[in-house]
């Protein structure tokens, strides 16, 4: 039996107070929207349909090349949101499946559950439904007398009576296809002027069909966003989800709740996880690292056995056991080989350090080749940067930089080479060298055990 996914992504969000579309806010680092498009993916084996508004252009890119996206010009409400579907997928599918773009903790296991009920129990519509305490604006199940659903009643419209009612309309619909097409062209318009796909229940009862529901597995999965407050909820629930699930794996997490990783990181075995440390973007972390306190990766790559204590990584790639920090900074383009040291207050941009390398604190070294086991004294400038290009400094392996050296690029260190402290080097050093002064000056050539 074919299903068909269907994702309500049109509405403006008007209650998050944002220039940013509702369905582009980020969580757990991708948009809403891209979550919502992998569940209904993921429940039904095919891309689904997006109902999208006018201004959908970025939307669109978020969501993905693959999805199908129909348009509704008027923002009608949430049945004729639907029954813009009506025309593209009737006669191609056996099921629609119905979500809300803006619930992106639904989980696949639950929607299958809601196919599966529907499949079974042989309902024209099936939905999914939570008894909680936060009602967050959902819809009221109806019941009567003998247990049966006899509709859903909006928030808005609902008494002070069916208010307290605890059983909730999640906002996920199975429906048999022919007969959603049907009866979306029967919803009355409601007092707002807009088509609720939750009047189909009430359709479907006065006809003598029956209804079903699904029960989902956690509250969290019924957290809908249309306020900031309902994404720093659904944000604290994704965090202990994905944090659970690492944990579960073999990565120490000392303080969860502390812990930021964002949902497409990868950890290895027996990495220890520090309070406020924060993984983000496409970060990957090798086994038995120790990462924070207070430390923010961000679309890095970090090998084994790595130390990173209170530090910013972005686009850095960081080999096999490597020290950082305190206060260390990698920008983008920064590569530390195998064992480099990289002191406290360190900045490292756009540059490689082979392995081996020793870097001392307060230094900078931007654009620029560092050899094997080569040592950079506490405060060394790579002077990159003459207003105009940005030059490259290549240092050889084996050299000596002291303390407070400047590097005037562009410029080539000869291997084995020396500079004394203090020195402002602005013309090349060949290999084996010591080069001393303001600006410096070769003044030897170095012996063996100098």
């Amino acid at each position: 039996m074919k299903v068909k996914a269907v994702v309500l992504a049109a509405g403006l969000g008007t209650r998050m107070k944002s220039s940013l579309p509702k369905m582009l806010h980020p969580l757990g680092g991708r948009p809403l929207i891209a979550w919502a498009v992998e569940v209904a993916r993921m429940a039904t084996g095919a891309s689904p349909a997006l109902i999208v508004g006018p201004e959908s252009g970025d939307l669109r890119e978020a969501a993905g090349g693959t999805c199908e996206f129909i348009l509704q010009e008027e923002r009608l409400g949430t049945g004729h949101a639907v029954l813009q579907a009506a025309n593209d997928l009737r006669g191609k599918a056996d099921q629609i499946l119905v979500l809300n773009g803006d619930m992106p903790l639904i989980q696949a296991g639950t929607l299958k559950r809601l196919i599966e009920q529907q499949i079974s129990h042989s309902a024209v519509m099936t939905l999914l439904t939570t008894n909680s305490d936060q009602a967050r604006g959902f819809g009221r199940i109806l019941r009567d007398a003998k247990g049966e659903i006899e509709a859903i009643i909006e928030e808005a419209q609902a008494t002070p009576e069916q208010l307290l009612l605890r059983e909730l309309n999640v906002g996920a619909y199975c429906c048999q296809a022919e007969w959603l097409w049907q009866n979306l062209t029967k919803l009355p318009l409601s007092p707002k002027g807009e088509y609720y796909l939750t009047d189909l229940a009430a359709l479907a009862r006065a006809d003598g069909e029956r209804i079903s529901n699904v029960e989902i597995s956690s509250p969290d999965e019924s957290i809908g966003i249309n306020t900031r407050l309902h994404l720093s909820q659904a944000e604290r629930a994704l965090r202990q989800r994905i944090n659970n699930a690492w944990m579960e794996r073999g990565v120490t997490i000392i303080d969860p709740d502390a812990t930021y990783i964002d949902w497409n990181v990868e950890v290895g075995v027996d990495s220890v996880l520090l309070p406020n440390t924060h993984l983000l973007g496409t970060t990957s972390i090798g086994g038995g690292c120790t990462l924070g306190p207070n430390t923010i990766i961000r679309d890095s790559r970090v090998g084994e056995e790595c130390t990173i204590l209170s530090s910013v990584i972005e686009g850095a790639l960081i080999e096999d056991q490597v020290e950082i920090g305190p206060f260390a900074h990698l920008r983008e383009g920064a590569h530390l080989g195998r064992g480099v040291h990289m002191g406290n207050f360190g900045e490292v941009k756009n540059s490689h350090l082979e392995a081996g390398v020793k870097m001392g604190h307060f230094s900078y070294i931007g654009d620029a080749h560092i050899g094997e086991n080569t040592n950079i004294g506490a405060g060394t400038i790579t002077c990159n940067f003459d207003g105009v290009h940005k030059n490259v400094t290549e240092i050889g392996a084996d050299v000596f930089i002291g303390s407070d050296t400047m590097l005037v690029a562009p410029l080539k260190i000869g291997r084995g080479a020396r500079t004394g402290a203090g020195s402002v080097v602005t013309k090349d050093v060949p290999e084996d060298s010591l080069a001393v002064g303001v600006p410096a000056r070769v003044i030897r050539k170095l012996e063996k055990g100098d």
